[in-house]
């Protein structure tokens, strides 16, 4: 992760996720380890898939232990198999016991976005179109899962509301057509962002492109459809493919040359990566 985001914007997360597994004590750790000493502990992988999350899980230790640090085996974005010795985690043991589940809930959802973003790209490789994610993240947990889609080989859309201007169907019924939302949106935008306009008929496509949108979305269109709808634009605007995008669909709709697919089941039906610390040692 870029270090100006951890620090700034995933920083403060960790330090909330810390607070609320630990509200006031460890009880556990201050019965058997009342006193700093010296551990180590090895991350090992129980599963196949995409190592995502390194520079989070060792920040969370190091909120901890300013001085604890991860000795990595394997690079961040790596295929690792199951039995990996990944890492190896130094610092004070209290830290290494208190921070263990909230570092290792990070790394596997991460790391389980990143694997199965990894599935889904390779479907799609060599075709032109690029796999983007959505804003269907868990509350709290955006900067994770997005950078977690970046590193298992996607590209992140919009990042929030005010990131980029998408027209959906209600924005559409408040306004009371096409073209009078992409005007209205037109006058208040700054003129360096596109407009997107998601469509869910071929009426609507020929309407977004007279109104000049930038981008239009074929949304639970069938493929029939979308060979269509790519047909009439015709290079006039970028397309994009989004409607319960899973990995079979993802495949179906390699041949139709839109420039981008978005699936929102990257992050909110991806399983974590299974991951543990194991045979924590006291050091000297």
């Amino acid at each position: 992760m870029d270090p100006i985001t951890l620090t700034l914007v995933a920083e403060p997360l960790i330090r909330q996720a810390l607070q609320e597994d630990i509200t006031s004590e460890d009880v556990s750790t201050a019965a058997v380890m009342p006193k700093p000493h010296a551990a180590t502990v090895q991350l090992i992988a129980k599963q196949d898939g995409v190592i995502c999350g390194l520079d989070v899980f060792e920040r969370t230790f190091q909120l901890l232990d300013s001085t604890a640090h991860v000795e990595r085996h394997v690079a961040e974005g790596a295929e690792v198999r199951a039995g990996d010795h990944l890492a190896d985690v130094y610092g004070d043991v209290r830290a290494l016991l208190s921070g263990e589940r909230v570092a290792l809930n990070y790394l596997q959802r991460m790391s389980g976005i990143a694997t199965a973003t990894h599935r889904m790209a390779a479907l799609l490789d060599g075709s032109g179109t690029t796999l983007v994610d959505t804003r269907k993240t868990t509350p709290n947990m955006r900067v994770f899962e997005k950078e977690a889609v970046r590193v298992g080989g996607g590209t992140n859309h919009r990042y929030n509301l005010s990131d980029g201007v998408m027209l959906k169907d209600n924005h559409i019924d408040a306004a009371g057509s096409i073209t009078a939302a992409v005007g209205a949106t037109r006058v208040h935008m700054p003129f360096v962002r596109k407009v997107e306009v998601e469509c869910e008929t071929l009426d609507e496509v020929r309407e977004a492109l007279a109104a000049g949108a930038d981008i239009i979305m074929l949304d639970n269109m069938d493929h029939g459809a979308m060979a269509e709808a790519v047909a009439l634009i015709a290079g006039r605007a970028q397309t994009e493919v989004s409607g319960n995008v899973d990995e079979a669909k993802a495949a179906a709709i390699r041949d139709l040359g839109v420039d981008f697919v978005s699936s929102g089941a990257l992050t909110h039906s991806a399983g974590i990566l299974d991951l543990s610390m194991k045979h924590l040692r006291l050091l000297d």
